[in-house]
């Protein structure tokens, strides 16, 4: 099922797909386009061509896409480079052409070449972190019953920094209420067996590869979502900031506490279609989702969104002060 989701997600990539192979039909009177991305189609493709010209631009293409992959971070200072033989297989190309783009990129002072143990990105590669030095990127995730607050929470921590404010509903609502539909469930659908085990876990993976993209770009990041299966799993959080640590980031953990009846005032104002079984099964929702006195098993921070509890302002400053002690 979640393979038949994420089929729908990329349905309109096969259209365009088939679009595109229509329109490369030979028609009446045509010849059949003998090249495919400037190459014959009738030898195996090669830098080393005829017009030494043609060679020459090949590898300093392939310098340009590696020196692209440095400046956007997904090739980091110090990171190990593959291997010659690797490369000359990714790009098609001779391990002759890889070597003449790796000796353009030592040239630049992206590269560095290390004898016996392969080639690196060098540690000061990163244009802007020659520039400036930049704080340490921090994944601030922030779960929390329907109706908590931990949406609003986390938009007034954004505004406090500067970061990045990710909430799982804003990025994902539109195509899993299509892709609801397209099941045959409908976009209030937040229950069944289809939403739970099929659509569900697509949803986090957005979440998470969002959070991912910014962090790898040095962004810090708030992250909001129920996340109540996700934060009730000590292997989960170890797994998530073992990635976050990779790419040289910290992890901050948030609960929000909410009592019953704020929340359930909140759901009601905020009528959103999502929350209609909530709202017509409350009880039932209670007692089948909802422990107000749940934890994670995670070392975190408990933010109060009680009826008399302090305002979320002044919690969230709380907090970042926190941050930087």
């Amino acid at each position: 099922m979640i393979i038949k989701v994420f089929n729908l997600f990329s349905s309109v990539n096969v259209q365009l797909n088939r679009h595109d192979e229509k329109a490369s039909q030979p028609g009446p009177g045509r010849r059949p386009d003998r090249f495919k991305g400037g190459v014959s189609a009738n030898r195996k493709r090669s830098d080393r061509m005829s017009d030494p010209n043609t060679a020459d631009a090949r590898y300093r293409q392939i310098a340009h896409q590696l020196e692209n992959d440095i400046e956007a971070g997904r090739l980091r200072p110090g990171q190990r480079i593959a291997s010659t033989r690797e490369l000359a297989a990714q790009f098609e190309v001779s391990v002759g052409a890889i070597n003449d783009a790796m000796e353009l990129l030592i040239s630049k002072g992206l590269v560095v070449s290390r004898s016996r143990s392969g080639r690196y990105v060098a540690l000061d590669a990163a244009p802007i972190d020659r520039i400036r030095e930049r704080p340490k990127p921090r994944a601030v995730l922030v779960g929390g019953y329907a109706g908590s607050g931990k949406t609003e929470f986390g938009r007034i921590f954004a505004r406090e920094t500067g970061w990045a404010m990710l909430d799982k509903d804003t990025l994902t609502r539109s195509v899993v209420d299509a892709a609801l539909v397209e099941l045959g469930s409908s976009m209030q659908d937040r229950d069944s067996d289809i939403y739970r085990n099929s659509i569900r876990p697509a949803e986090y993976e957005c979440l998470q590869a969002a959070m991912l993209e910014n962090i790898a770009c040095g962004v810090s990041v708030v992250c909001t979502a129920p996340y109540l299966r996700e934060f009730k799993q000590r292997s989960w959080f170890e797994r998530t900031s073992a990635r976050l640590e990779a790419l040289g980031a910290d992890m901050s953990v948030i609960w929000i506490e909410c009592d019953i009846d704020s929340m359930h005032t909140y759901v009601k104002r905020r009528g959103a279609i999502r929350d209609t079984w909530k709202l017509g099964h409350w009880a039932d929702y209670l007692a089948r989702d909802v422990d107000v006195t749940f934890r994670p098993p995670w070392p975190h921070t408990v933010i109060s969104n009680n009826q008399d509890s302090e305002p979320l302002q002044a919690q969230a400053k709380s907090f970042l002060r926190t941050l930087s002690e």
